[in-house]
């Protein structure tokens, strides 16, 4: 799968960004941590100021707290409004009584619960600060101080400190990114050699190539020897296989010629032996009729052996023919034609009808079943099957021979079916093969060749062949002829 060029990036952006990424992770959380460091710091600068002023202001309030003297502990409370960040102050008694307060006229600061042996306390809840403190004279407890304020300086503290943080974190990326690119050039230069390197190979082929890093680092070196090792493995590989296929085109050459010679030679032999055969049976036949029209006087002894040479020599003829039409289904040019398969189907029918007038069989041709297929083979195929069905539906009072295609796609299988003697399913690996009859020749007469036949030319036109039946209830052939076979 080609990756999208969006999604594309050399190894050096990636280190550039990689370290830029490492470097600004680092950064930020040197900010963070250090920024929490200075506002917690800060906060507890304020809570510790602001629990001395406490102790500073109840000390001053010890004789208004003994003398019932408000007055002087509101102003002792009113030096509280030099402090920027304080908002209110109040004294209450030991009764847990307002004594004084600080503004004036503002909302009181509601008393906290101290732990009975706590003379400070303190309360934080974000940037306000409550802080409590015991009024103690002579060992005894008479008042408690309150201060309350609101840090109003931590948040420019943390607007100051981010600021500062903001320009050293940008200062801080620029470097790296300037000291990124330097040790990426110096890193990434020769990986990238490497992989022009790899992409030159790959193009042209050329294992003969090999990488030699500008620079010198323990794994670029170990990549470097791996990756010339491995071309110097797939070179030595290539070059066995450049041997092994040139030797083992020569050696399907040779084969090839001694197949052809063979099959040359073959049939040659299959015409000679046929034409040799054929002489000698035309004379018997010859002589078989002269006998037959001579003297009558030994013509009615003479007439069944004359019968039998008779048919011994057709069933010699016809297993010729057989022979030398499973010759030709082997070796034969196959030239390819549209062919209306129907019409074939039809005139060899109506020719073996012809031939056995005193036969009424109902046959019945598809129309429409056309195939690219050789003319003669394929004449030879039809024949066989036709002649077939026409043979085993003899015994039948009310024959029927059929003739069809199923359309499959693209792609049309034919076939014939009958409703003659069958045959037993378990024997049907036998029906395609060289003299093999399911039949006695008391029963039906034949050589055994002509489904052989058809099986080699229906695999010559790249197609298949099967049949089904059973004994009594007739049989059917189906085939198939793939177009761009051949």
């Amino acid at each position: 799968m080609t990756t999208p060029p969006s999604r594309r990036r050399s190894i050096a952006a990636r280190l550039s960004w990689m370290n830029a990424l490492v470097s600004g992770i680092a950064l930020l959380l040197a900010y963070v941590s250090f920024l929490a460091y200075n506002l917690l710091g800060y906060r507890q600068a304020a809570v510790n100021t602001l629990t001395a002023e406490a102790q500073i202001i109840g000390a001053n309030s010890v004789s208004a707290l003994q003398f019932n003297d408000p007055y002087q502990a509101e102003t002792t409370l009113s030096a509280l409004g030099n402090s920027p960040d304080v908002v209110a102050g109040a004294i209450y008694t030991q009764s847990g009584q307002l004594f004084a307060q600080f503004p004036a006229n503002s909302a009181p600061i509601q008393p906290q619960a101290f732990s009975q042996s706590a003379l400070l306390s303190s309360w934080l809840n974000g940037t306000d600060i409550l802080v409590g403190s015991r009024v103690v004279f002579q060992g005894t407890r008479v008042g408690t101080v309150y201060i309350q304020a609101h840090l109003t300086g931590l948040r420019e503290q943390a607007i100051r400190y981010g600021s500062i943080a903001a320009a050293i974190l940008f200062i801080c990326l620029a470097v790296a990114l300037l000291l990124g690119a330097v040790f990426r050039k110096l890193l990434s230069q020769p990986i990238v050699a490497l992989a022009h390197t790899a992409r030159l190979v790959t193009r042209y082929r050329d294992y003969s190539l090999r990488f030699e890093p500008g620079q010198s680092y323990d794994e670029l070196t170990s990549l470097t020897e791996a990756f010339n090792e491995m071309l110097a493995e797939i070179q030595q590989r290539d070059a066995a296989l450049e041997q092994a296929r040139g030797e083992l085109e020569q050696r399907v050459e040779q084969r090839t010629a001694e197949l052809r010679d063979a099959n040359r030679e073959l049939e040659a032999f299959s015409y000679t032996v046929a034409h040799d055969l054929r002489g000698p049976l035309e004379t018997i036949s010859n002589i078989c009729y002269l006998m037959q029209q001579g003297d009558a006087t030994h013509k009615n002894a003479a007439d069944p052996m004359l019968d039998r040479l008779s048919i011994s020599v057709a069933e010699m003829s016809s297993l010729i023919d057989d022979l030398l039409n499973l010759s030709r289904a082997t070796s034969a040019g196959l030239h390819r034609k549209h062919l209306d398969i129907s019409a074939m189907a039809s005139t060899i029918l109506e020719g073996l009808a012809a031939a056995h007038p005193d036969r009424d069989v109902d046959r019945v041709v598809q129309r429409g079943c056309y195939a690219d297929a050789d003319p003669g083979l394929m004449q030879i195929v039809l024949q066989n099957l036709l002649r077939n069905a026409w043979k085993f539906t003899g015994n039948r009072d009310s024959a029927r021979i059929e003739f069809g295609c199923i359309q499959n796609g693209p792609q049309s299988t034919f076939y014939v079916r009958d409703n003659g003697a069958g045959f037993d399913p378990r024997l049907a690996d036998r029906l395609f093969k060289p003299f093999q009859r399911l039949h006695t020749e008391n029963e039906f007469a034949g050589t055994g060749i002509g489904l052989a036949t058809v099986q080699r030319i229906v695999a010559r036109h790249g197609g298949t062949i099967r049949a089904e039946g059973e004994v009594g209830n007739g049989a059917t052939f189906y085939f198939t002829l793939n177009s761009s076979s051949g």
